[in-house]
C-alpha cells in the first residue's frame, strides 16, 4: 500500500471513531441536541464542528450577532438565517452526529493601491466578526454555536514563485539546511519528520517510517567514541577519561548535499608560504589599527621590532613610539630612510572619514651632530676623506586627531652632512606623536590632565568689543644639548605629573660681575623667558573664550629689599634658580578613569651669590679680565598632589606622642601583656585569652607553692 493510500484510510477510519466518541461522551435526553465544542475562535478561512444529539427534523442557521452596549451579551437565539460570507455544508458521520463546515466565500488578498476589485481585503485585518450557528426545529431554537473570526490579510510577495516547489540556492557558496527532505513549500512532505510543515498529528502517522540517515535529517550512526553511545556494560576503562561528546548536529554527511560543480584545490608545496591579501583599508580609525595612504597601501615608518629596525613598519593609530636606531656608515647613502626626498616624505595619507590628508614637511639642520654620531666616530677637519651631505638624522612625525579621524600630519626632519674616514656609528631617530586637536592647539586631556602632557597656559589676548580671548603658550624648562652652554642650549615644555630639574651654563668673568645689576637683569630675562604666561588652564581641553577654565599664574619675585651689597668681584642677589610649583588634585571620574584638575601654579626664584673661584689664592687668574668661569642657571618643577579628604590637622601633641605609638616606638608598652592583648594576631582573641589567663594562674600557682612562700609562711608561724 502506498503511502498516500494508508494516510487516506487511516483518516477514514479514525474519523468515524472520533464522532462516536463525542456522542457517546455527551448526555442526552428526548430532543436534546447540543454542539461540540460550544464556542469556537478561528484565525482561517475553514472551521468545523460536530452536532451531537436527536437530529430529527433540525435544520442550520447561520447569521451575525454583535454584543449589546450596555449588558454586553450577545444577541438572542434566532431561527432566521442571514446573507453572509461564509458557506455552510454538513456530512453526516454517524446517526446521531452531524459534521458541519463553514467556509468564507470571499479572497484574503490585500488590496492594491490603485486596485478596482471589491473582493479583496482593504486593511491587513480582512475579517473581524462572530458568527452564531443555530439548531432549529421549525422556528424553535434547540442550540447555538458562537464562532469568532478574526482573519488577517495573505500578503503575497510581490516574486512569488509560479509553484510550491522549495528553491535552493547553489549549495557551492550556501551550506543545505539540516532537513534535505524538504522539497515542498508549505506542504509536509511524507516520510519528512524534519518538516517543519508537518503538525503534530501528521507525524504520528510516520514517526516509524522517517527517513533514515542525513537524507531525512537524521544523524547518522553514532561512532563508538562519542560519549552517548558505550553503556556501562561494554565501556573499555579509558572510556570515561577518552570519550568525545558532540552534538547531533555536527553530522560530517550534510556537506555532501549541494548543486553545482565541485571546485577541487590547486596543488602546491606543502610548505609554501601563503600569499596574504592585500589589507582592506578602515572606514574610521580606532586605536591600534593602521593608518593607510590614499593608494591603499600601509604608511609606514621605521620602528624597532623584535630589537630590530624595521625600515617599512606600519604605524597604528593613537600609539606613540620614540625609537633610535643604529647604521653602521661604509659610503654614503643613496636610498630611504637615510637619504629620502621631500615629493617622497609629502604622502597623502586617509584621514579615516572619507578624505585624505597631506603630510606636511618641516626642515631642520643639525649643526651639533654629537647626537647621531659619538665623539670616537667624529673625523677632525684634518682627516676628512669624504663628506655625505643632507643626510637624513631624524623623522619625527605628529599626528593631529580628531574623534576617530586624522585632521593633519607634520614631519620635522632633520638633515646633517656626515664626515667619513673608514666608517662611522650613525644612531637615527624616529618618533610618531599623536596629539589630540589640530595643528598649533593640542590638547592634554579630555577632561583631566593626562600624566605626560604638556601643561597648557595662555596669554590674555583683547579683541573686538572689549571681549579676551587666552592664547595658548606653553611653560618650559631647560633642555640642554651639547655643551649645554646657555647660548645654544634648548627648551622642553612641563610635562604635567612629571617633577623635573634641570639647567645650562653661563660664561661669567671679571668683567661681568663689576656690572653686577647687568648680569642680573640677564639671568632674570634667561629665566623670564621660560615663563611667559599668565594663565594656566584648569583642565586638559581648556576653552579660549571661557576664563572659568584658567587660573592666574602667581610670581613670587625676589625681594630686592633683602639682597646683600655688592662688593668687588661678587655679585650677590642672582635669581640662579627658578621654582615652579603645581598644585593639583582630582576632581571627579569618568569611565572609572579619575580626572586630575590644575588649582594653582607658582613661581618663585632662590637668589645666590656669584664670585669667580681662584683656586687657592690665585690672584692673578681672577685679575685677568678675559678669564671666565662656568655658573649654572637651573629650573625646576613640582607637582604637588591635594588629598580630597585631607581630614582635621593633627595637633602638636598627636604628632610628638609617640610612646604608645608601636609602629614609631621600639618600646611598645601595650605589647606587654603580649598573648592578651589584642596586638596578638597569631589566632583567634578568645582562645589566645584563655591561654593567657591559664598562664597567669600556673604562674600564680607556682608562685604561691614555690620556696619564697614556703619560707615566708615558716617564719610567719
Amino acid at each position: 500500500m502506498a503511502s498516500t493510500d494508508r494516510i487516506d484510510f487511516l483518516k477514514f477510519t479514525l474519523r468515524p471513531a472520533l464522532c462516536i466518541l463525542l456522542f457517546m461522551s455527551s448526555v442526552h435526553t428526548g430532543n436534546t441536541v447540543v454542539f461540540q465544542p460550544s464556542y469556537l475562535s478561528t484565525s482561517g478561512p475553514n472551521v468545523s464542528a460536530l452536532l451531537v444529539g436527536n437530529l430529527t427534523d433540525i435544520s442550520l442557521s447561520v447569521r451575525t450577532v454583535s454584543a449589546s452596549n450596555t449588558t454586553g451579551s450577545v444577541d438572542p437565539l434566532s431561527c432566521v438565517a442571514e446573507i453572509t460570507q461564509w458557506v455552510l455544508t454538513k456530512e453526516q458521520v454517524g446517526k446521531d452526529a452531524v459534521q458541519f463546515q463553514l467556509s468564507l466565500n470571499r479572497s484574503l488578498h490585500l488590496c492594491g493601491e490603485n486596485e478596482t476589485e471589491t473582493d479583496c481585503c482593504p486593511k491587513p485585518l480582512c475579517v473581524l466578526e462572530t458568527l452564531q450557528v443555530s439548531a432549529c426545529v421549525g422556528a424553535t431554537p434547540l442550540a447555538s454555536l458562537l464562532i469568532q473570526a478574526k482573519i488577517h490579510a495573505v500578503l503575497v510577495p510581490a516574486n512569488a514563485a509560479s509553484d510550491n516547489t522549495s528553491v535552493i540556492p547553489n549549495q557551492v557558496y550556501q551550506p543545505l539546511g539540516a532537513c534535505p527532505c524538504d522539497l515542498t513549500l508549505g506542504v509536509c512532505d511524507v516520510r519528512c519528520c524534519c518538516d517543519k510543515d508537518c503538525s503534530a498529528a501528521d507525524l504520528k502517522l510516520f514517526t516509524s517510517n522517517c527517513l533514515p540517515g542525513p537524507f531525512g535529517g537524521q544523524v547518522s550512526t553514532d561512532p563508538d567514541y562519542q560519549c552517548s553511545v558505550q553503556s556501562a556494560e561494554n565501556s573499555p576503562d579509558w572510556f570515561p577519561f577518552l570519550c568525545v561528546n558532540s552534538p547531533p548536529e555536527n553530522n560530517p554527511y550534510l556537506g555532501l548535499f549541494y548543486q553545482g560543480h565541485v571546485i577541487p584545490p590547486k596543488p602546491g608545496q606543502s610548505f609554501q608560504k601563503p600569499a596574504l591579501p592585500a589589507p582592506v583599508p578602515v572606514i574610521s580609525y580606532i586605536q591600534g589599527s593602521p593608518i593607510f595612504t590614499s593608494t591603499d597601501q600601509l604608511f609606514t615608518i621605521p620602528q624597532t621590532v623584535l630589537g630590530q629596525c624595521v625600515n617599512n613598519a606600519p604605524v597604528a593609530f593613537l600609539n606613540n613610539f620614540e625609537v633610535s636606531c643604529l647604521t653602521l656608515l661604509r659610503f654614503c647613502p643613496t636610498e630611504p630612510p637615510l637619504q629620502t626626498q621631500l615629493e617622497d616624505l609629502r604622502v597623502q595619507v586617509m584621514n579615516g572619514q572619507g578624505g585624505d590628508v597631506t603630510v606636511d614637511v618641516i626642515d631642520e639642520v643639525a649643526v651639533d651632530l654629537s647626537e647621531f654620531i659619538s665623539r670616537r666616530d667624529a673625523v677632525s677637519s684634518l682627516d676628512k676623506s669624504l663628506v655625505c651631505e643632507n643626510v637624513t638624522l631624524a623623522l619625527d612625525y605628529k599626528f593631529y586627531w580628531k574623534e576617530n579621524g586624522i585632521t593633519s600630519i607634520t614631519v620635522t626632519r632633520t638633515v646633517g652632512s656626515i664626515a667619513l674616514n673608514k666608517s662611522v656609528t650613525l644612531a637615527t631617530r624616529y618618533s610618531a606623536e599623536f596629539l589630540n586637536g589640530y595643528p598649533g592647539d593640542p590638547n592634554s586631556g579630555n577632561p583631566g590632565y593626562q600624566v605626560g602632557r604638556p601643561v597648557i597656559a595662555g596669554i590674555m589676548d583683547i579683541l573686538g568689543n572689549d571681549t579676551g580671548s587666552i592664547q595658548r603658550t606653553s611653560i618650559s624648562l631647560w633642555k640642554p644639548v651639547s655643551d649645554g652652554l646657555c647660548s645654544v642650549v634648548e627648551t622642553k615644555p612641563v610635562l604635567y605629573g612629571l617633577n623635573s630639574t634641570s639647567g645650562c651654563l653661563l660664561h661669567v668673568g671679571q668683567q661681568n660681575l663689576s656690572q653686577c645689576d647687568f648680569l642680573r637683569e640677564t639671568v632674570a630675562s634667561l629665566q623670564s623667558a621660560l615663563v611667559t604666561a599668565t594663565y594656566v588652564a584648569k583642565s586638559g581641553n581648556p576653552d579660549p573664550l571661557m576664563l572659568t577654565d584658567w587660573v592666574n599664574i602667581s610670581y613670587m619675585m625676589p625681594n630686592s629689599s633683602t639682597a646683600m651689597e655688592d662688593s668687588p668681584g661678587v655679585c650677590h642677589g642672582i635669581p640662579s634658580h627658578q621654582q615652579i610649583h603645581v598644585w593639583s588634585r582630582i576632581t571627579g571620574i569618568m569611565d572609572g578613569i579619575p580626572q586630575k584638575e590644575i588649582l594653582s601654579l607658582q613661581v618663585s626664584f632662590s637668589l645666590s651669590s656669584w664670585a669667580l673661584d681662584c683656586g687657592g689664592g690665585d690672584v692673578p687668574a681672577c685679575m685677568d679680565q678675559m678669564e671666565t668661569q662656568l655658573f649654572s642657571i637651573t629650573s625646576s618643577v613640582t607637582f604637588i598632589d591635594i588629598p580630597i579628604n585631607t581630614g582635621l590637622p593633627k595637633t602638636r601633641f598627636q604628632i610628638n606622642f609617640t610612646e604608645y605609638d608601636c609602629s614609631r616606638n621600639d618600646i611598645c608598652w601595650p605589647e606587654l601583656a603580649f598573648p592578651i592583648t589584642k596586638y596578638y594576631t597569631g589566632e583567634p582573641y578568645s582562645q589566645s585569652l584563655a591561654k593567657g589567663l591559664i598562664l597567669v594562674f600556673f604562674f600564680i600557682t607556682a608562685s604561691i607553692l614555690g620556696t619564697p612562700w614556703k619560707q615566708i609562711r615558716q617564719a610567719w608561724k
